[in-house]
């Protein structure tokens, strides 16, 4: 089987330059404007500037750990724009940009990595785009969001049966969706796959989107697989295919393309986005251990912002914009880290409120067990007064 080249609009210097099989996804980029290509530079320059910022607080002991996700800008934005209001969107944990984009204050990102909060943001707000929490459990999102997909499907089954709602040609038309994030590593887990058979057993209107950034942490992809990724879920009976992930155009077309056949009742879909972390897996790691340096310097001439600022220019964008956004991009992330370390630490008693939803003895035990433990720290200090 020879692989058609991976879907993209822009090459790798920025240019508008369409493969052939970007031709059945063109027409969905039809009603973006210039202005909204603006828009996505500028999600994506905050989020690289904020991104940065989080790693100098990591590294001053500020944090207890972060994940960077520069390099992956470019995949992230063009599929969240792809999303409409009322679909649901869970992430692994490098999902900045769609964050943002689905509007996810950073400042709550940063809470969960500095151990403020158990989950971060509130899920049920409006103000944060049904964009679902982090997870550090490798695929168990894919679970979380196989779930979710179904019960989209039941409810447009149990309206449809009640005729509050019209069945689409291709199946029931639940008229939202469900959009998952993984990387590469996470793709050889069992719960990325049994998700994948449950998605395509039901016809479940999920998307899966594997960020193929070539490394689960020092593991190469082609150790993982000796296929191109796209291909497992066409084994499932699952659309699928691989668009270049730094090529946000590609990223919105397919996204977006895929988002309203899953709408509109004809099942999954798969999109393996060929992107590359420029930095390192998390900061604990150490990426030079095991990535030649001509590779990186490669995937660095595909920058996701350098493309689009290259389009953008063609586009006539002028001198002006660019140094606004990066003036703009500066004051929020300066804003987010002031924000951050103004924060008061939170209750310890706020980690066992939402354990279980009656009272439990063993909680109980806990918590007070806690609460004497601390308690000694202040008898010690007033023996030695």
């Amino acid at each position: 089987m020879v692989d058609p080249e991976p879907i993209r609009f822009l090459d790798a210097e920025g240019r508008y330059a369409p493969s052939a099989s970007a031709a059945d996804y063109a027409a969905e980029l039809d009603g973006v404007s210039i202005e909204d290509f603006q828009q996505w530079y500028r999600d994506m320059v905050e989020t690289r500037a904020f991104d940065t910022e989080a790693t100098h607080l990591q590294r001053q002991g500020q944090l207890a750990l972060w994940v960077p996700s520069v390099g992956q800008e470019g995949c992230q934005v063009g599929l969240a724009r792809a999303t409409e209001p009322q679909d649901h969107v869970f992430p692994a944990y490098r999902e900045h940009t769609v964050a943002k984009v689905r509007g996810v204050d950073f400042v709550e990102l940063l809470k969960l990595f500095r151990g403020f909060t158990h989950g971060g943001w509130d899920v049920t707000d409006p103000a944060n785009g049904n964009f679902h929490l982090y997870t550090l459990v490798l695929a168990a999102q894919t679970q979380h969001a196989g779930g979710y997909a179904l019960g989209q499907l039941l409810d447009a089954k149990a309206r449809a049966a009640s005729g509050t709602l019209d069945a689409g040609e291709a199946g029931i038309a639940t008229g939202e969706a469900t959009m998952v994030f993984y990387g590469d590593g996470t793709s050889s887990q069992g719960d990325a796959n049994e998700s994948m058979i449950f998605a395509a057993s039901y016809q479940t209107p999920a998307v899966f989107v594997v960020q193929n950034n070539g490394w689960a942490i020092s593991v190469p992809v082609e150790r993982q697989s000796r296929t191109p990724l796209y291909r497992r879920a066409l084994g499932f009976g699952i659309r699928s295919v691989q668009i270049d992930g730094n090529d946000p155009l590609a990223a919105y077309a397919v996204g977006r393309h895929f988002m309203r056949l899953a709408r509109e009742g004809a099942g999954p879909g798969y999109i393996e986005a060929l992107t590359y972390r420029i930095g390192a897996h998390t900061t604990s790691d150490d990426p030079t251990r095991y990535r030649e340096a001509d590779e990186l310097a490669a995937w660095r001439e595909r920058d996701p912002i350098a493309r689009m600022e290259t389009y953008l220019r063609e586009r006539g964008i002028d001198d002006a914009f660019f140094a606004e956004v990066a003036e703009t991009a500066d004051r929020a992330a300066k804003r987010v880290r002031d924000e951050i370390l103004q924060l008061p630490p939170p209750d310890a008693d706020s980690m066992f409120a939402h354990v279980y939803s009656e009272e439990h003895p063993r909680i109980e035990e806990q918590r007070v067990w806690l609460e004497r433990y601390e308690s000694s720290f202040e008898a010690d200090q007033e023996n030695q007064v």
